[in-house]
């Protein structure tokens, strides 16, 4: 809730990686091919003022692949399911924008990123709409709000990988540049595979592949709690 204009909002710090999320709800009319689902539309960014490895202007190579990562691991977790974003079937649907913002990057920009997105979602309260139907308008109640449905809590955990015989969780800037390579995996809370990201790099054997996931599960749970016990701190009284 650290953002007042925002649905939804959520400030992440990892190590020195600082990430903010911004949901906005808006209503659109359905897409024809999908008249009962709404719309997430993710989106990251890495402007220059959080570090020197970046120019402002449009969006660059690594900003592109972390929206579609996010994209991927939306689509890929079912976190949101998009029919309950549906208000009138075939008429009216919400979208949700959801920027993420890099404040300072320090490596492991994923990571930080995975759960500044979940925080925010967890924090967004949608106004009740209902479509009049004589008039065929849509009215909002804005003194009825409701959270949105979250179906999977989907984590992130990124390794730097050297020369396949070292594994470093949460990897900085420093750490990235010198490995060899890196994976990123997504479990959600019942220990499921969600996604495994890995751009490349050294390869990785299916024993230490499966230490990452054991890892991951593990992390899942810490993060977890983390943010159930700062939603339960700032819950109305």
């Amino acid at each position: 809730g650290s953002i007042t204009t925002a649905d939804g909002s959520a400030l992440v710090k990892l190590g020195n990686t600082t990430v903010i999320c911004g949901v906005k709800a808006e209503l659109a009319a359905p897409a024809a091919d999908s008249a009962n689902k709404g719309y997430i539309v993710p989106n990251v960014e890495l402007p220059s003022l959080c570090s020197e490895r970046f120019r402002s202007g449009p969006p660059g190579e690594e900003a592109q692949a972390a929206s579609q990562f996010i994209a991927d691991v939306i689509e890929n977790s079912q976190m949101i399911v998009k029919e309950d974003l549906c208000i009138a079937n075939g008429k009216l649907a919400w979208v949700l924008y959801c920027d993420i913002i890099c404040l300072d990057y320090d490596g492991n920009l994923l990571d930080a990123s995975v759960f500044a997105l979940l925080a925010a979602l967890k924090n967004v309260q949608l106004p009740s709409v209902i479509i009049n139907e004589e008039t065929g308008l849509s009215e909002v109640n804005l003194k009825q709000k409701t959270p949105l449905t979250i179906r999977k809590h989907p984590v992130a955990t990124s390794f730097a990988i050297f020369d396949d015989t070292l594994l470093i969780v949460d990897p900085t800037t420093e750490e990235e540049d010198l490995a060899t390579g890196t994976v990123t995996i997504v479990t959600d809370e019942e220990g499921r595979l969600c996604s495994v990201h890995k751009p490349g790099g050294s390869p990785l054997t299916g024993a230490k592949l499966q230490d990452c996931i054991t890892r991951a599960v593990t992390r899942h749970k810490e993060v977890k709690k983390l943010i159930d016990k700062v939603i339960k701190s700032i819950m109305p009284k």
